[in-house]
Formats: structure tokens, C-alpha cells, sequence
């Protein structure tokens, strides 16, 4: 892979480059977050401040998801609001978001029934049958089949626990064309789509126990609040566009101020689940509006290979992290030796501290790799071959 900029491809095709390669880390952080509540964090302050904020990073997306679908399909007003246009429009929308999606839920149904089986043959406790489970219940799988399991229809997260996301974006999904109706109009929708979000979150915020980390119930109206806003930052940026004068280095120092205001809040606002999210979540997602631009520092690093391709990825990693998830807590369950055996003259519980995590992000990336090149992808080509490409813009990136 080579570092040189990949605006060029991007700019003829209507993409933005900052923003897709600005995909490529967020599910990182979210993997980050799921070991480390799993297991252990680091005991490293500042690792340990980033990594228990990792589910906040799931507004990015949403704001992202608001942003590129309003961006894209600004002009198709009209074609939404038909019923074969609305139909062309989800079964678009369906092609991204549902085949990687069927695949991890066939997966993890495997997985329950092959570990399951060892374990009674073995004579122990199936990992899904030890106290703090997931969900495996036949309710939760037909509801993940439907894209309803996070409709406030569980009392809990369900087999692939983190697509509840994709469950929500469906939500979001049927609901578009009315968000596109509301963009309608003059500058003054966008501080209002903006507004109303921020009202949303700042609501869920004062009703919640554990801050922004809303899922299987309320992560409906979660999705709706960040939605809102990154349908309010592409009014604002289709009437801003056009009239960007600035020379670079004010886009440079605005994305510079954002990314140093990040950092300052995930250090100094205390540990997660509070209402102090918020001012985490701030910056992040005004992070959407500053990248749209596809200019400065920051836009052209995330322009590079490397980025890109791991944006293209980072759907496939998001989802595909579960099944890793679950490996090592059957690894610790079946195959560890004993916290105390000395392994390459060092214990072994200080070895697999650092060990486990770094591998774990590896491997999920690895992973979300294969899944993106041998199945999404694949798959989402062969549907559209079949189906056609109508309301199905190339530009549009699938969120994670």
C-alpha cells in the first residue's frame, strides 16, 4: 500500500475521501471497548479513558450516516417519496447492510451449536450456558432475521450483539425520506435538524443510567438524535460548498482544534456512562462537517491508502468482531494454562494481558478484511447485478 492521496478517484466519483478513510477507526475503538469491558483494561490512564469511551464512537456513524445518505441523495426527493422509488431505495440500502449481517448471524448460530455440542460431549458448561451470557434465545435470532431486535423488542442485546447498530440504521433507513422532506427548504433546517438532535441526545442523556451507551432499548431514538444532526450538517454543507474560499491551512487549523478538543475531553471529563459523554460525543461529530470538506491535514492523511481501504473495511470489521469476542473467553474457558505458568520465562497472565488485546484488534482487522472482500462485497455486487443499481449511488459508503 502506498501513502499517496486517493482524492483523485474519489472527487470524480462524488465521494468523499476525508470521510470514508475517517471510517477506518472508529470500529477499532469499539473493539477496544468490548475487550476492555469484557475482560480488563490496561491500567494505563490515558489508554484506559480512550478505550472506555469506544461506544461512543458509534454517534460518528450515525452522524456520518445522516450526512452521506442526505448528501447523496438530495436531488431524489421526489423518487423517495413514490413507492417504487422508496422500495428501490431500501432494497439499496438492504444490499450494503444485510448480507454481512445474515452471514455473522449464521455464524454465530454455528458457533452456539458446535460449542455446545463440545461442551456436552466434554462434560462442562457451554460458554452460552455459563452465568452473564449472551442472549442466544430463539426469539433473539428471528428478531435479528427481521432487523427488529433493537426496536425496544429485547430486554437485552441478542446473538451478534453489536448489530443492533444495523438494526437501528434499518430504522433510520425507513425513515429517510421524511428527514429529506425536513432538509427541504433554507439554511435555517439545518440549526434546526441540528438542534432538535442535540435536544434528542441531551433527553436520553438526562433519562439514562449509563450515559450514551444505548442500544437494545431507546438505541432507536439514539440513532434519530445523531441522525438528525448529520441531516442538518448536509443542508449546511450543500450551502456552504460551493462558497469554501478558505485556503487550506484554516481547514487544517479547524480539524487540528477538533481532534486537540477530543483529547482534552476523553482526559479531563472523568470515566464514561455519565452525562459527560456529550462533550465527548461534541467534537466527534462535528468532526463529520469539518472532514466533508475534503480539505487540510487531516482530510489528506485520511485520503491515503492505508485509510481507505480500512473505511471500506471497517463495516466488516464492526460485525465480524463477536466471533473473536467469543473465541477468547472459549480460549480462557478450555485451552489457557494456569495464571502462574511460566511461558517464554514470564508468567503466563503477564504475558496474555498486552498479548490478547493486541492480537485481538489485529485479528479483527484481518478478519474484517476477509468478510468485506470475500463476502460483503461479493455479495452486495451479485444482488445489485441482479437487481439493478437504481437509488443505489456509488458514493454512498455503508456506516459502521
Amino acid at each position: 500500500m502506498t501513502g499517496k492521496p486517493a482524492s483523485a478517484g474519489t472527487k470524480s466519483s462524488g465521494k468523499i475521501g476525508a470521510l470514508a478513510g475517517a471510517r477506518a477507526f472508529p470500529p477499532l475503538m469499539v473493539v477496544m471497548f468490548h475487550f476492555s469491558e469484557g475482560h480488563h483494561y490496561s491500567h494505563i490512564r490515558p489508554l484506559d479513558l480512550l478505550a472506555t469511551r469506544g461506544y461512543l464512537w458509534v454517534e460518528f456513524f450515525f452522524v456520518l450516516s445522516g450526512f452521506i445518505l442526505t448528501y447523496a441523495y438530495w436531488t431524489r426527493l421526489k423518487e423517495l417519496f413514490a413507492r417504487p422509488g422508496y422500495f428501490a431505495f431500501l432494497r439499496a440500502r438492504l444490499i450494503r447492510l444485510y448480507p454481512l449481517h445474515l452471514f455473522m448471524l449464521l455464524l454465530l448460530l454455528a458457533i452456539v451449536i458446535a460449542l455446545r455440542a463440545l461442551a456436552a460431549q466434554g462434560g462442562y458448561l457451554s460458554i452460552f450456558d455459563a452465568r452473564y451470557h449472551q442472549d442466544v434465545s430463539v426469539k433473539g435470532f428471528w428478531f435479528s432475521l427481521l432487523l427488529v431486535q433493537a426496536w425496544n423488542t429485547m430486554n437485552t442485546l441478542t446473538w451478534n450483539g453489536v448489530s443492533w447498530f444495523v438494526s437501528v440504521e434499518f430504522a433510520l433507513c425507513l425513515l429517510f425520506p421524511a428527514f429529506l422532506w425536513l432538509a427541504e427548504g433554507g439554511l435555517w433546517r439545518g440549526f434546526a435538524l441540528i438542534g432538535a438532535g442535540l435536544a434528542g441526545l441531551l433527553a436520553l442523556l438526562f433519562t439514562s443510567k449509563h450515559g450514551l451507551d444505548i442500544t437494545y432499548h431507546n438505541g432507536v431514538f439514539r440513532g434519530l438524535s445523531d441522525f438528525a444532526i448529520g441531516v442538518g450538517m448536509a443542508v449546511l454543507f450543500r450551502r456552504l460548498k460551493p462558497r469554501d474560499k478558505l485556503p487550506d491551512w484554516v481547514h487544517s487549523i479547524l480539524q487540528l482544534t477538533l481532534l486537540a478538543l477530543l483529547g482534552y475531553v476523553v482526559m479531563n471529563t472523568g470515566w464514561s456512562h455519565t452525562r459527560m459523554d456529550i462533550f465527548t460525543v461534541l467534537p466527534l461529530m462535528a468532526m463529520v462537517f469539518a472532514l466533508a470538506f475534503d480539505r487540510g491535514l487531516i482530510a489528506r492523511a485520511l485520503q491515503t491508502r492505508l485509510p481507505q481501504v480500512l473505511g471500506e473495511w471497517s463495516y466488516a470489521v464492526y460485525l465480524g468482531q463477536t466471533a473473536w469476542l467469543l473465541a477468547i473467553r472459549f480460549f480462557a474457558q478450555r485451552l489457557y494454562p494456569s495464571p502462574d505458568t511460566i511461558v517464554l520465562g514470564t508468567r503466563f497472565s503477564s504475558l496474555i494481558f498486552w498479548l490478547e488485546p493486541t492480537l485481538l484488534v489485529t485479528v479483527c482487522v484481518l478478519w474484517g478484511g476477509f468478510l468485506a472482500e470475500f463476502i460483503e462485497l461479493p455479495a452486495a455486487a451479485a444482488l445489485r447485478n441482479w437487481f439493478g443499481r437504481r437509488l443505489d449511488p456509488q458514493s454512498v459508503p455503508t456506516p459502521s
